[in-house]
């Protein structure tokens, strides 16, 4: 009988980058919901100085953090059982993410096919409507507040459309990139790449435009009921991942230009290709359910 076959593990040393992450994302949500309060009162305040500082902290434990990562990659300290558990942690965070888009759908859909039709009065629901809000007619988008705020509905056409090309051809671009990787080809490797960030941060430009015009132009805020709230909470949620998908990308792509990656040893940039189809497909379900219905 033989033996069994141990393999070496390598387990690093004590790191302060959780915590230091933990740190930026207490800023973060800090600064972000205090600046989001003062543009509401129109006030100053400290939340736009506190969201900065959150996001440079961020910025800094991920170049720590993927420094550290990185080089023990490059040095060769991570085992096969150890690239399992990568594969296994990124489909999990992937899952969650499913999930927590999944909580944000699942609140328009109430809003649309349960709550607005009893405020209009349906049929098991008649006294609803006269108690809360008489002459209310239930329809999707909700234009009208029970405050008496008027807004417009962001239509699918123009700005949308564009972003969603947009999106769906970096789709391509990233998976042609990941093909080119597996065959050796660096060349179209680095051309593919960086037309994938690109088209991220043509995504990003354009959605900024698109919330410019329903601000200034079509009364689409975050004050605009049910029907405002669940766009910016989809669409800017998206816009946050996009972000994150596209800073992914572009560490990827440094990393290519220094050489890292080979076609039996790449699972980082396979964890990013990932990331960043999920990203597209979330934003075609978005597209579909927001914009076009």
């Amino acid at each position: 009988m033989s033996s069994p076959v141990y393999e070496k593990y390598y387990v690093p040393a004590q790191s302060p980058w959780p915590f230091v992450g933990a740190v930026a994302l207490f800023l973060i949500a800090v600064g972000a919901g205090n600046l989001v309060i003062e543009l509401d009162k129109g006030s100053d305040g400290h939340g736009g100085k506190i969201l900065t500082l959150g996001l440079i902290t961020l910025l800094f434990m991920l170049i720590g953090w993927f420094h550290n990562q990185i080089n023990e990659s490059m040095q060769g300290m991570h085992s096969a059982q150890l690239g399992r558990s990568y594969r296994q942690g990124m489909a999990w965070f992937i899952f969650s993410e499913v999930m927590f888009f999944a909580a944000f759908f699942g609140a328009l859909f109430y809003a649309r096919v349960f709550a607005v039709p009893w405020l209009g009065g349906d049929s098991n629901n008649a006294m609803t409507n006269e108690v809360l809000w008489p002459g209310f007619t239930a329809m999707w988008p909700l234009e009208t507040t029970p405050g008496g705020t008027q807004t417009e509905a962001m239509g699918w056409f123009g700005l949308p459309m564009a972003n969603t090309i947009v999106l769906l051809i970096s789709s391509v671009t990233c998976h042609f990139a990941h093909v080119a990787l597996e065959q050796g080809n660096r060349a179209r490797l680095k051309l593919m790449m960086a037309l994938t960030i690109l088209l991220g941060v043509s995504f990003l430009v354009l959605q900024g435009e698109e919330y410019i015009h329903a601000y200034e132009e079509m009364g689409l805020t975050l004050q605009s009921g049910v029907y405002g709230n669940t766009f910016f909470l989809l669409t800017g949620f998206h816009g946050l991942h996009v972000t994150l998908g596209t800073t992914i990308l572009i560490i990827l792509f440094l990393r290519i230009l220094k050489g890292h990656f080979s076609p039996a040893n790449h699972f980082a940039f396979q964890a990013g290709s990932w990331y960043w189809h999920f990203v597209d497909v979330v934003w075609v379900m978005l597209f579909f359910f927001v914009y076009i219905l």
